[in-house]
C-alpha cells in the first residue's frame, strides 16, 4: 500500500497545484480537520481493515466492538478524502483501506 501524502489547503485557495511528484494527493481544509480524520483511532481502523479484510461492516463491527452506524459515519467521512473505498454490492458494503501510511506536508515549497 502506497504512502499517502496529505496537506492543508483552505477551500478558497485553489491556486496551489493539486497533484504531482511530492505534492499532496489528499488535501484537508484545516489542521483540526486533518487531526480528526487521521486520529489514532481512525488510523488503527484503517490498519485493521488492511490486515483483517472484513467483508462487511457487520464483520468490521465485530472486530472493533463499534456499532455499524458509528463505523459507517467514520468510513463515509474517510471515503470522502479518498482513504477508504466502500465496495457496495447487493448484500452490503465491504470496506477497503486505500492508505495506512501518511506523510504530512505542512508547508508548500511552491509558495516559498
Amino acid at each position: 500500500m502506497k504512502r499517502c501524502i496529505v496537506g492543508i489547503r483552505r477551500p478558497e485557495d485553489r491556486s496551489r497545484p493539486a497533484a504531482g511528484h511530492g505534492q499532496p494527493s489528499v488535501w484537508f481544509p484545516s489542521m483540526p480537520t486533518l487531526a480528526a480524520v487521521l486520529s489514532e483511532n481512525n488510523r488503527a481502523l484503517l490498519r485493521l481493515i488492511r490486515d483483517r479484510r472484513p467483508k462487511s461492516l457487520t464483520a468490521l463491527a465485530e472486530l472493533t466492538g463499534r456499532r455499524v452506524p458509528n463505523l459507517s459515519r467514520s468510513l463515509r467521512m474517510m471515503e470522502g478524502y479518498g482513504l477508504v473505498k466502500l465496495k457496495r454490492d447487493g448484500y452490503g458494503v465491504e470496506p477497503v483501506a486505500l492508505a495506512t501510511e501518511f506523510l504530512v506536508v505542512l508547508n508548500d515549497p511552491a509558495r516559498e
